[in-house]
């Protein structure tokens, strides 16, 4: 398990986790331990996304770097937008991105090459969210407006006028609902209806939100304390003292016998704490660390993806997104495709995450499958002609 967290100083974090494993209880006491920083992009970073191999960062440089996190190198990195402000995996296959260009991509997180390009706002693109079964996804932007998106066909479903700029949008794990939060206030939705079955106001400006379950929501914003949400009856279920200045980011996931939230705060500390299965009780603290850093962006990267029930749907189902290339003619008011430039190919040297730039050996990974048969069908045919001659 690894705890990834980027910052404005342009340095993405890597701590291991070590959870202990005879202690139990409220005294339970999990280890942070420093694994790598890596100072690979040239402004402060804005995103983390996480899935079962990459770890994935977004920066205002306008670059998407791809971290491998099995072999601990630099992957490559993705160049197609402005500055960067949402990043979101759908499993193991794609990778969408969200930019100040009003833009959204859809990577193939295989080969890293950009499937489709949808202008999708006037403004800027200020979050997005995907479905849990991966069909739809929602954003948010500075047109003041709410989109739905079909991925299995890559065009706008719906567009809501919210009157306002809302920042944040996020699904809940089963994705029956979901919250659309404009500075203080939490609008929940219904799926079947679209329309605001509740509001939730919180004290100060929201900075992060994430569903504990299908009717408990995690709110952190412009202060010390972690608030816990009920979305049916709209009550503040508990509230906590997390840190000593406003928070940044949050990011839950389960393991067995624990649900961790974990949180990121601009007086340097991640924290992570276990949450009661009664929400109305606070969670008790596992570990913390000091980066010394203002921290902008977080993530838990978790070796096996068995272990990982962060709103991923089951790997059995095919992912609908890898019908975009099928669909990439299809064009709908509001929805511009833009035709790929070599720009939006990745950079594909390879560096470790120590943060030298001594450059790997081997050749990059993002080869295509057609080339790689080619080259082994070639020397097959110089072996034959080889022994021919011997012969």
């Amino acid at each position: 398990m690894e705890l990834v967290a980027g910052c404005y100083e342009q340095v993405l974090f890597g701590f291991a986790v070590h959870p202990e494993p005879e202690a139990c209880g409220d005294h339970e006491q999990w280890t942070l331990v420093a694994d790598f920083t890596h100072h690979a992009h040239t402004a402060s970073l804005s995103a983390v996304a996480v899935n079962s191999r990459f770890v994935v960062t977004g920066s205002k440089d306008e670059t998407i770097h791809i971290y491998d996190m099995k072999k601990k190198i630099e992957h490559g990195a993705l160049v197609h937008h402005s500055t960067i402000t949402c990043l979101k995996f759908y499993g193991n296959r794609h990778l969408i991105s969200g930019a100040e260009d009003g833009l959204i991509c859809i990577w193939d997180a295989k080969k890293w090459e950009c499937l489709k390009s949808i202008k999708a706002h006037k403004g800027q693109v200020t979050f997005l969210s995907i479905h849990p079964s991966g069909k739809l996804a929602l954003s948010v932007g500075t047109d003041k407006t709410l989109r739905t998106w079909n991925l299995v066909e890559g065009r706008s479903a719906f567009i809501k006028n919210i009157k306002q700029n809302a920042h944040i949008v996020e699904w809940s794990p089963r994705g029956e609902q979901y919250v659309v939060i404009i500075q203080n206030k939490i609008d929940i939705y219904q799926l079947d209806t679209a329309s605001i079955s509740g509001t939730i106001t919180n004290e100060k400006r929201i900075s992060s939100v994430k569903f504990l379950s299908e009717s408990v929501l995690a709110v952190a914003g412009d202060e010390e304390v972690i608030r816990f949400f009920d979305c049916d009856s709209l009550v503040c279920l508990c509230e906590f003292k997390a840190h000593e200045n406003r928070v940044k980011d949050m990011f839950s996931f389960e393991i067995p016998e624990h649900h961790v939230i974990v949180s990121a705060s601009s007086d340097g500390f991640i924290k992570m704490w276990k949450l009661k299965q009664d929400k109305k009780v606070p969670p008790s603290l596992l570990c913390e660390i000091n980066t010394n850093a203002r921290l902008t962006c977080l993530g838990v990267w978790l070796d096996k993806v068995a272990d990982m029930k962060e709103s991923l749907p089951p790997a059995a189902e095919p992912s609908p997104v890898s019908k975009e290339q099928s669909k990439i003619g299809k064009k709908e008011p509001g929805d511009t495709v833009h035709k790929e430039e070599k720009r939006s190919k990745p950079n594909t040297k390879k560096r470790g995450l120590t943060g030298d730039s001594k450059k790997a050996t081997k050749e990059s990974g993002l080869i295509s499958t057609k080339k790689r048969k080619m080259v082994e069908m070639l020397e097959k045919k110089r072996k034959k002609k080889k022994i021919k001659t011997m012969q």
